[in-house]
């Protein structure tokens, strides 16, 4: 699926943000973890069926509020084979409720490594002249460190099947200014990176006026978010840091155009561990905090 449905299920549930599926056992309620422990031991095969329960569980809880999810692949890597499983059936049953899946994978390489990562999650993968689907993903993050050779297969695997790509331009973390903000001659180096995505997403426009090629710009810079979103006024913002992290809505209205569009505002922590903080079951619990993030941020972009 393209941006062209991201936008129409952002513009149908009036909800720009995207529900993070970054699932520890820490934030899995222990009657689900003690289930599959007393089946399959301290393993992790246990581990793996209970991050299928719960992401399943908080699927079914948002998929008609919440337009999109993103699974952070390192969690699941965590879990080796087992995991690997569990992140390809989250995305098959976010799709079966009708959701946009956002792979927050931040990979990248060059030349034929490059297009394995892409084939991967966006493309198909051969074998023996059968090309099968691996994750399915609708986009995904990358990093784009390595230049154009690393991006060009993401790409590609964008224009072939109606995919998007989102790449870090300005990260949320505290430590991002030690590379992103030095001077690249006499800008800095994610004003460099903004002008790149521009010029890798001008063949990659869609009928919704945004391109296939999206960026990712944290909530916890507000001002970088405004230098960026004018270089890239027709590229789609991911936007981490609200909540956990300690952005509020007021902090990424930069992120968003005119019109109330432009950008996607992850929550993760904030909607998985609602059910710690009150006496609600976590599928309710999280519906409560995502219908509740819905309205802060649909409030402060207007």
């Amino acid at each position: 699926m393209s941006v062209n449905t991201l936008v129409r299920k952002i513009r149908e549930k009036n909800n720009p943000t995207v529900a993070g599926l970054d699932a520890r056992l820490e934030y899995i309620p222990v009657y689900i973890t003690e289930k599959y422990t007393a089946q399959y031991g301290k393993t992790l095969k246990a581990a793996a069926a209970s991050m299928m329960e719960f992401n399943k569980g908080l699927i079914d809880a948002l998929h008609d509020i919440v337009p999109a999810i993103k699974p952070q692949a390192a969690y699941y890597e965590l879990l080796g084979p087992d995991g690997a499983v569990v992140l390809r059936d989250t995305i098959a049953y976010a799709h079966e409720k009708g959701m946009y899946v956002i792979a927050d994978i931040k990979r990248n390489d060059i030349g034929a490594t490059a297009t394995a990562y892409a084939q991967a999650y966006l493309g198909e993968s051969d074998v023996c002249g059968e090309s099968l689907p691996v994750y399915n993903c609708d986009s995904c993050t990358v990093n784009a460190y390595l230049g154009t050779d690393g991006i060009t297969p993401f790409l590609n695997e964008c224009e072939a099947r109606d995919r998007g790509i989102y790449v870090l331009v300005k990260t949320s973390n505290k430590s991002s200014g030690e590379f992103q903000n030095k001077l690249m001659g006499d800008q800095p180096l994610y004003v460099r990176m903004a002008e790149k995505v521009a010029e890798w997403g001008e063949g990659l426009m869609t009928e919704c006026g945004y391109s296939q090629v999206g960026a990712v710009v944290g909530a916890t810079y507000p001002e970088e978010q405004k230098i960026i979103r004018q270089i890239i006024p027709h590229s789609y913002f991911l936007v981490p840091g609200y909540g956990a992290q300690g952005a509020t809505a007021k902090d990424i209205a930069n992120a968003f155009n005119d019109d109330g569009l432009g950008a996607i505002v992850n929550s993760s922590r904030g909607i998985m561990c609602a059910w710690k903080k009150c006496d609600l079951d976590y599928q309710e619990a999280a519906r409560k905090e995502a219908i509740r993030m819905r309205d802060d941020i649909v409030s402060a972009i207007k």
